[in-house]
Protein backbone atom coordinates (compact mmCIF):
# COMPACT_ATOMS: atom_id res chain seq x y z
CA UNK A 1 0.00 0.00 0.00
CA UNK A 2 1.92 3.05 -1.23
CA UNK A 3 1.64 5.99 1.16
CA UNK A 4 2.04 9.72 0.50
CA UNK A 5 2.96 11.90 3.49
CA UNK A 6 2.43 15.68 3.26
CA UNK A 7 3.90 18.42 5.44
CA UNK A 8 2.40 21.77 4.43
CA UNK A 9 4.26 24.50 6.30
CA UNK A 10 4.14 28.28 6.18
CA UNK A 11 6.62 28.48 3.31
CA UNK A 12 6.86 25.11 1.55
CA UNK A 13 4.99 21.87 0.98
CA UNK A 14 7.20 18.86 1.64
CA UNK A 15 6.12 15.42 0.45
CA UNK A 16 7.41 11.85 0.65
CA UNK A 17 6.10 8.70 -1.01
CA UNK A 18 6.71 5.44 0.88
CA UNK A 19 6.25 1.82 -0.09
CA UNK A 20 3.83 1.38 2.81
CA UNK A 21 2.51 3.32 5.84
CA UNK A 22 5.01 2.00 8.37
CA UNK A 23 7.92 3.54 10.25
CA UNK A 24 11.08 2.44 8.45
CA UNK A 25 9.26 1.82 5.16
CA UNK A 26 11.27 2.26 1.97
CA UNK A 27 11.23 5.81 0.63
CA UNK A 28 10.27 5.80 -3.06
CA UNK A 29 10.41 9.53 -3.83
CA UNK A 30 10.36 12.88 -2.09
CA UNK A 31 10.44 16.58 -2.82
CA UNK A 32 9.39 20.08 -1.84
CA UNK A 33 7.57 22.97 -3.46
CA UNK A 34 7.09 26.57 -2.38
CA UNK A 35 3.45 27.31 -1.58
CA UNK A 36 3.12 29.73 -4.50
CA UNK A 37 3.95 26.85 -6.86
CA UNK A 38 1.55 24.20 -5.49
CA UNK A 39 -0.41 24.19 -8.76
CA UNK A 40 2.64 22.75 -10.52
CA UNK A 41 2.64 19.50 -8.51
CA UNK A 42 0.10 17.44 -10.49
CA UNK A 43 1.73 18.15 -13.84
CA UNK A 44 5.25 18.27 -12.43
CA UNK A 45 6.73 16.41 -9.46
CA UNK A 46 3.73 14.13 -8.95
CA UNK A 47 2.97 13.32 -12.59
CA UNK A 48 5.30 10.30 -12.76
CA UNK A 49 4.62 8.89 -9.28
CA UNK A 50 2.79 5.60 -8.76
CA UNK A 51 -0.74 5.88 -7.38
CA UNK A 52 -0.67 6.43 -3.61
CA UNK A 53 -3.28 4.27 -1.86
CA UNK A 54 -3.39 6.53 1.17
CA UNK A 55 -2.48 10.16 1.88
CA UNK A 56 -2.00 11.62 5.36
CA UNK A 57 -0.71 15.08 6.05
CA UNK A 58 -0.44 18.02 8.40
CA UNK A 59 -1.06 21.60 7.33
CA UNK A 60 -0.48 24.88 9.15
CA UNK A 61 -0.78 27.20 6.14
CA UNK A 62 -4.58 27.65 6.32
CA UNK A 63 -7.71 26.36 4.59
CA UNK A 64 -7.05 28.11 1.26
CA UNK A 65 -3.70 26.35 0.86
CA UNK A 66 -5.27 23.06 2.00
CA UNK A 67 -7.87 23.30 -0.77
CA UNK A 68 -5.17 23.96 -3.36
CA UNK A 69 -3.32 20.82 -2.24
CA UNK A 70 -6.52 18.77 -2.40
CA UNK A 71 -7.09 19.97 -5.97
CA UNK A 72 -3.65 18.64 -6.94
CA UNK A 73 -4.49 15.27 -5.35
CA UNK A 74 -7.40 14.92 -7.79
CA UNK A 75 -4.70 13.61 -10.12
CA UNK A 76 -5.15 10.28 -8.34
CA UNK A 77 -8.75 10.75 -7.16
CA UNK A 78 -7.60 10.35 -3.58
CA UNK A 79 -8.69 12.36 -0.53
CA UNK A 80 -6.12 13.10 2.18
CA UNK A 81 -6.56 12.61 5.90
CA UNK A 82 -5.41 15.82 7.61
CA UNK A 83 -4.06 15.30 11.11
CA UNK A 84 -5.71 17.45 13.78
CA UNK A 85 -4.12 17.62 17.22
CA UNK A 86 -6.14 15.67 19.77
CA UNK A 87 -5.98 14.74 23.45
CA UNK A 88 -3.99 11.59 22.63
CA UNK A 89 -2.67 9.68 19.61
CA UNK A 90 0.06 7.18 18.79
CA UNK A 91 1.19 6.85 22.40
CA UNK A 92 1.44 10.58 23.08
CA UNK A 93 -0.91 12.52 25.37
CA UNK A 94 -1.54 16.22 24.88
CA UNK A 95 -1.23 18.58 27.84
CA UNK A 96 -2.21 21.70 25.89
CA UNK A 97 -5.05 23.71 27.48
CA UNK A 98 -7.04 23.29 24.25
CA UNK A 99 -5.51 20.25 22.49
CA UNK A 100 -7.09 20.94 19.09
CA UNK A 101 -5.44 24.38 18.99
CA UNK A 102 -1.94 22.92 19.05
CA UNK A 103 -0.35 23.20 15.61
CA UNK A 104 -0.64 19.87 13.83
CA UNK A 105 2.99 20.03 12.68
CA UNK A 106 4.12 20.35 16.29
CA UNK A 107 1.92 17.40 17.30
CA UNK A 108 3.11 15.19 14.46
CA UNK A 109 6.78 16.03 15.04
CA UNK A 110 6.42 15.09 18.71
CA UNK A 111 4.83 11.76 17.76
CA UNK A 112 7.75 11.12 15.42
CA UNK A 113 10.25 12.01 18.13
CA UNK A 114 8.54 9.78 20.71
CA UNK A 115 8.58 6.86 18.27
CA UNK A 116 12.27 7.40 17.52
CA UNK A 117 13.10 7.64 21.23
CA UNK A 118 11.33 4.39 22.14
CA UNK A 119 12.90 2.58 19.20
CA UNK A 120 16.38 3.42 20.49
CA UNK A 121 16.03 2.57 24.17
CA UNK A 122 14.01 2.98 27.36
CA UNK A 123 11.62 5.92 27.82
CA UNK A 124 13.20 9.27 28.68
CA UNK A 125 12.12 12.91 28.70
CA UNK A 126 12.40 14.55 25.30
CA UNK A 127 12.74 18.05 23.87
CA UNK A 128 11.63 18.54 20.25
CA UNK A 129 12.85 21.59 18.33
CA UNK A 130 11.51 22.69 14.94
CA UNK A 131 13.42 25.47 13.20
CA UNK A 132 11.51 27.02 10.32
CA UNK A 133 9.62 30.24 9.66
CA UNK A 134 8.87 30.06 13.37
CA UNK A 135 10.74 28.06 15.99
CA UNK A 136 8.99 25.74 18.43
CA UNK A 137 10.53 23.98 21.43
CA UNK A 138 8.41 21.24 23.04
CA UNK A 139 8.79 19.24 26.26
CA UNK A 140 7.65 15.62 26.63
CA UNK A 141 8.08 13.62 29.84
CA UNK A 142 9.21 10.00 30.03
CA UNK A 143 5.59 8.78 30.11
CA UNK A 144 4.81 10.38 26.77
CA UNK A 145 2.92 13.41 28.05
CA UNK A 146 3.41 16.69 26.18
CA UNK A 147 3.92 19.15 29.03
CA UNK A 148 4.01 22.33 26.97
CA UNK A 149 6.19 24.26 24.57
CA UNK A 150 7.33 27.69 23.44
CA UNK A 151 7.14 29.53 20.12
CA UNK A 152 9.58 32.18 18.97
CA UNK A 153 10.37 33.87 15.65
CA UNK A 154 12.68 32.23 13.17
CA UNK A 155 15.76 34.02 11.82
CA UNK A 156 13.91 35.70 8.97
CA UNK A 157 11.10 37.09 11.12
CA UNK A 158 13.55 38.41 13.70
CA UNK A 159 15.57 40.21 11.03
CA UNK A 160 12.50 41.71 9.33
CA UNK A 161 11.14 42.89 12.68
CA UNK A 162 14.38 44.68 13.47
CA UNK A 163 14.59 46.20 10.00
CA UNK A 164 11.03 47.53 10.20
CA UNK A 165 11.39 48.88 13.72
CA UNK A 166 14.91 50.31 13.63
CA UNK A 167 15.99 53.16 11.37
CA UNK A 168 18.89 52.37 9.08
CA UNK A 169 18.94 48.61 9.68
CA UNK A 170 19.03 47.24 6.15
CA UNK A 171 22.01 44.94 6.08
CA UNK A 172 22.86 41.60 4.44
CA UNK A 173 22.84 38.36 6.41
CA UNK A 174 26.05 37.95 8.34
CA UNK A 175 27.83 35.10 10.10
CA UNK A 176 27.52 33.72 13.61
CA UNK A 177 30.41 35.02 15.71
CA UNK A 178 31.18 34.73 19.40
CA UNK A 179 31.96 38.45 19.46
CA UNK A 180 30.38 40.17 16.43
CA UNK A 181 32.10 43.38 15.30
CA UNK A 182 29.71 44.46 12.54
CA UNK A 183 25.94 44.88 12.31
CA UNK A 184 25.34 41.96 9.92
CA UNK A 185 27.14 39.49 12.16
CA UNK A 186 25.50 41.03 15.25
CA UNK A 187 22.00 40.44 13.84
CA UNK A 188 22.68 36.88 12.68
CA UNK A 189 24.44 35.96 15.92
CA UNK A 190 21.70 37.52 18.04
CA UNK A 191 18.95 35.50 16.35
CA UNK A 192 20.95 32.30 16.51
CA UNK A 193 21.85 32.71 20.18
CA UNK A 194 18.23 33.54 21.04
CA UNK A 195 17.07 30.22 19.59
CA UNK A 196 19.95 28.25 21.13
CA UNK A 197 19.25 29.86 24.50
CA UNK A 198 15.54 28.99 24.33
CA UNK A 199 16.38 25.36 23.65
CA UNK A 200 18.91 25.28 26.48
CA UNK A 201 16.34 26.75 28.88
CA UNK A 202 13.70 24.17 27.93
CA UNK A 203 16.18 21.31 28.39
CA UNK A 204 17.00 22.68 31.87
CA UNK A 205 13.29 23.03 32.70
CA UNK A 206 12.55 19.46 31.67
CA UNK A 207 15.61 18.05 33.43
CA UNK A 208 14.56 19.77 36.65
CA UNK A 209 10.91 18.68 36.28
CA UNK A 210 11.65 15.02 35.49
CA UNK A 211 14.91 14.51 37.37
CA UNK A 212 16.39 12.88 34.29
CA UNK A 213 18.54 14.04 31.37
CA UNK A 214 16.31 14.71 28.32
CA UNK A 215 16.99 13.64 24.76
CA UNK A 216 16.84 16.54 22.29
CA UNK A 217 15.77 16.23 18.65
CA UNK A 218 15.93 19.05 16.11
CA UNK A 219 14.16 19.22 12.76
CA UNK A 220 12.98 21.81 10.23
CA UNK A 221 14.33 23.42 7.08
CA UNK A 222 16.69 25.72 8.97
CA UNK A 223 17.86 23.16 11.52
CA UNK A 224 21.23 22.78 9.84
CA UNK A 225 21.88 26.50 10.32
CA UNK A 226 21.45 26.15 14.06
CA UNK A 227 23.49 22.97 14.46
CA UNK A 228 26.97 24.54 14.82
CA UNK A 229 25.76 27.03 17.44
CA UNK A 230 23.87 24.75 19.82
CA UNK A 231 25.08 24.50 23.41
CA UNK A 232 22.83 21.48 24.00
CA UNK A 233 23.53 17.93 22.80
CA UNK A 234 20.95 17.08 20.14
CA UNK A 235 20.21 14.87 17.14
CA UNK A 236 19.28 16.53 13.85
CA UNK A 237 16.48 14.54 12.15
CA UNK A 238 15.22 15.93 8.84
CA UNK A 239 12.37 13.41 8.60
CA UNK A 240 10.79 13.90 12.03
CA UNK A 241 7.38 15.02 10.73
CA UNK A 242 7.32 12.25 8.14
CA UNK A 243 8.26 9.75 10.86
CA UNK A 244 5.28 11.01 12.84
CA UNK A 245 2.92 10.74 9.87
CA UNK A 246 4.10 7.16 9.24
CA UNK A 247 3.51 6.24 12.89
CA UNK A 248 0.03 7.81 12.85
CA UNK A 249 -0.92 6.06 9.58
CA UNK A 250 0.37 2.71 10.80
CA UNK A 251 -1.63 2.90 14.04
CA UNK A 252 -4.77 4.10 12.30
CA UNK A 253 -4.58 1.18 9.90
CA UNK A 254 -4.25 -1.28 12.78
CA UNK A 255 -7.31 0.28 14.42
CA UNK A 256 -9.49 -0.20 11.35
Amino acid sequence: MTFLALDVGNTRLKWALYEEPRVGARLLAHGAQFLENIEKLAEGDWSSLPLPRWVVGCVVAGDAVKRRVEEQLELWDVSPQWVVSSSAEAGLSNGYDHPARLGSDRWVAMIGARQRLLASGPPRPCVVVMVGTAVTVEAIDADGCFLGGIILPGHGIMLRALESGTAGLHVPTGEVKDFPTNTSDALTSGGTFAIAGAVHRMVENLRRHCGQEPVCYMTGGAGWKMAPSMSTTFELVDSLIFDGLLEIADRRLLAV
